[in-house]
């Protein structure tokens, strides 16, 4: 083409300008003239800069790499949205199989593509809920399982061939495998068309969640069984789901939970591996389950940074297979970022974070519904919860384009530097003899419970801003309603379908199979679940099964630890910290001793984050700090805190079973003659139930985001009234 009939260039060329001029226009409006300060420091030790240019990603050495190929910090597969979207999955469990039944059902009809099992605690902790134990927990943040029919009712109508199945549990995670197991059978779907998940993730359970029953090491046997018996007998079901979601809702920062979680993995695949399994045979069907909180940015290059190291990790074992190489996850919303102050905020905030999963490229994800941090999810907020997903899905296009963020310099940049700190940390567990010896040390959950310290203070003290709640509050909160679960007639319920299963099977037979599980697990010999499901089809129970084992592991039984100094050193240069503890130095001097508070949890709900929060703050304060251990009785509780001379007992509650177990406790605090100890409680309470909580004796009621100075100047004077002068 001739020169002279070119056209002319539309755009007018630019000024070429460098990084030095950028800063002398950035100066102008940099606070001081700074523009180190226009960035922001993360939680896990990160500096996110305000400006990031070509050369910081040149020379990072997987920024250049494609979808579905090694080492997969694009997406395991080559298509991934463009071809087939994240599965919708809607977790959920409400008291009885029926009503979950229900539930799924009408969720499949509305859009979901799976369904996600919420078990009760009693479940979990491998009770039937006629145990004692479990009075105030039965059919409360789950559905109940005794048994087979139990299992059988949940999946009616459900067809488990067709329909991938996704079931949070872990600690009673045998007789609940098996009895899903034979649920299928007698609907007429064998193992091998069975999909899905069992979490079957024990190692997060001592750190952070607790919903554990044996100690470590036979817990690690459980865990080789069932990935032993699921290789050989279904294929199509993910045998584990390495979970970092409760470390981050413990307290962990993004690159603890990526750490830890990887470090966990790697601990499950050697595990495997001594029992004689082929690499091959199992890495891929190994999944992965992370939370997605509020810091956008970081969420999205976590998730891509641990497919990066999950492919680093896994080389080390020489799999021939590429599938064994890939880090396929599930996602959930954070639960502790929802706010029971100005609720509807929440919609948002989910919303938020399911983008972050999505463009992080998650396989499923599960929205939170905007009224957990209240009470169980209604059906109204289960299903605006779902249809996020869907509206994401269906008109937003983002499903077009694969890993859109790919080549962003500050996305590679924060990638590369998230997996890079992670490592560091991977390789100290290394040195320490891997994930279990860390967790048995305690050091790993006490990481988790500082970075749970650090962050409550910084939110306390206005440093960090939470909508609604630390700033931009309503002057009045509106009610909204909640679902209210009728505890003892589920549980009554439960009890009448237990002794008709008991009075009906072959109590010989079922004995025989009880026995059989007891000597595998004292002679170290068969598989574990190949024995549970055997019972379970005989209909032995969940909590019969689970004692069968006991026989021989025992119970576990935490250590109580607390981490100190920690709160103080966030919030300390607050305003009214040093004012507050001179009125405790005070209420020493009046009284001949410091205020001395016990905290506490009752019944079977393991997660601890805000009682040890509270614990750390009030010890940094100056009060004297008692820790009850986790799964007391209102009995046991109420002996303690006698035994321990406390001014003030602290309930902290998290399940739903505050209406049973709070009013027993201070019965029983009447009953051995000690009605003078103030009881408070703290956590996810609506607020429909504070009137009934206060004509039972409640002193305090303190809801998430109420700042812990604040309660626990509150707490202070409730003793001032009650204590008596030297």
């Amino acid at each position: 083409m001739s020169s002279s009939s070119a056209k002319p260039n539309p755009w007018p060329d630019s000024k070429q300008v460098g990084l030095s001029d950028w800063e002398k226009a950035a100066q102008k409006s940099a606070p001081n003239g700074n523009t180190d300060a226009l960035g922001w420091n993360t939680p896990d030790g990160i500096h996110l800069k305000a400006l990031y240019t070509a050369a910081d990603s040149a020379s990072l050495p997987y920024a250049n790499t494609l979808p579905g190929f090694e080492p997969f910090v694009r997406g395991p597969q080559a298509t991934m949205y463009a071809v087939r979207p994240w599965t919708i999955r809607q977790y959920a469990g409400f008291s009885t199989a029926e009503e979950s039944n229900a539930f799924y059902r009408k969720a499949l009809a509305a859009g979901g593509q799976g369904v996600s099992v919420a078990f009760d605690l009693a479940t979990h902790r491998g009770y039937d809920s006629d145990h004692p134990r479990v009075t105030g927990d039965v059919g409360k943040a789950g559905v109940a399982i005794d048994s087979v029919e139990d299992m059988k009712i949940l999946f009616n109508g459900i067809p488990l061939d067709t329909v991938s199945v996704s079931m949070t549990m872990n600690g009673a995670v045998l007789p609940v495998l098996a009895g899903y197991i034979v649920a299928g059978e007698e609907q007429g779907v064998s193992q091998a068309q069975l999909s899905g998940t069992i979490q079957n993730d024990i190692l997060k359970e001592f750190m952070v969640r607790n919903t554990y029953i044996y100690p470590p090491e036979p817990s690690m046997r459980i865990i080789g069984d069932i990935i032993e018996y699921t290789a050989k007998h279904m294929p199509k079901f993910n045998s584990i789901s390495i979970s970092g979601y409760h470390m981050q809702e413990a307290g962990a920062n993004q690159v603890l939970e990526l750490a830890f979680t990887l470090a966990d993995g790697k601990e499950y695949v050697k595990t495997a591996l001594a029992k004689g399994l082929d690499v091959d045979g199992f890495a891929g069907r190994l999944s992965f389950f992370f939370a997605i909180g509020m810091n956008f940015y970081l969420e999205v290059a976590k998730l891509r940074a641990a497919r990066l190291l999950w492919w680093r990790i896994m080389k080390e074992f020489n799999p021939q297979n590429p599938k064994s190489l890939m880090l396929r996850t599930h996602c959930q919303t954070s639960g502790w970022s929802l706010t029971e102050q100005d609720p509807y905020n929440n919609v948002v905030r989910t919303t938020v974070e399911a983008m972050a999963a999505v463009f992080g490229g998650t396989q499923s994800l599960h929205t939170n519904s905007f009224d957990e941090a209240i009470a169980l999810p209604s059906e109204t907020s289960s299903r605006i919860a779902r249809n996020t997903q869907l509206i994401l899905q269906e008109e937003t296009h983002i499903t077009s384009v694969i890993d859109p963020w790919a080549g962003s310099y500050m996305m590679e940049n924060l990638t590369q530097e998230m997996a890079d700190k992670a490592w560091e940390i991977v390789l100290e567990v290394d040195a320490m003899g891997g994930m279990t010896k860390a967790v048995e040390s305690g050091w790993a959950k006490l990481k988790i419970e500082a970075a749970a310290a650090e962050k409550q203070a910084k939110i306390d003290s206005g440093a960090d801003v939470i909508v609604g709640v630390n700033k931009y509050k309503l002057d009045k909160e509106e009610l909204v309603d909640v679902l209210v679960i009728d505890n003892d007639k589920v549980r009554v319920n439960q009890i009448e379908r237990l002794n008709s299963i008991k009075a009906s099977r072959d109590s010989k037979k079922v004995a025989a199979a009880l026995e059989a599980l007891t000597k595998a697990a004292a002679d170290q010999t068969g598989n574990l679940l190949e024995l549970a499901v055997a019972a379970m089809r005989l209909r032995a129970t969940v909590g019969e099964v689970s004692d069968a084992l006991e026989q021989v592991y025992g119970r576990h039984r935490a250590d109580t630890q607390k981490v100190t100094g920690v709160y103080a050193a966030a919030y300390d240069s607050a305003e009214g910290w040093e004012k507050l503890k001179g009125e405790l130095a005070q209420f020493a001097s009046d009284f001949g001793r410091r205020p001395r508070v016990m905290i506490a949890k009752l019944g079977q709900d393991g997660h601890d984050r805000g009682a040890k929060v509270v614990a750390t703050a009030f010890a940094d304060l100056g009060f004297d700090v008692d820790i009850g251990p986790l799964f007391q009785t209102p009995e046991e509780c109420a002996r303690q805190a006698i035994e321990n001379d406390v001014h003030a007992l602290g309930i902290s509650t998290l399940a739903a079973g505050h209406k049973t177990l709070v009013p027993a406790i201070i019965a029983e605090l009447r009953k051995q003659g000690a009605d003078d100890i103030i009881v408070f409680v703290g956590g996810v309470i609506p607020r429909q139930d504070y009137e009934f909580l206060y004509e039972a004796g409640v002193k305090g009621i303190y809801g998430p985001g109420t700042p812990i100075p604040a309660s626990a100047k509150d707490v202070l004077e409730q003793i001032r009234k009650q204590a008596k002068p030297l």
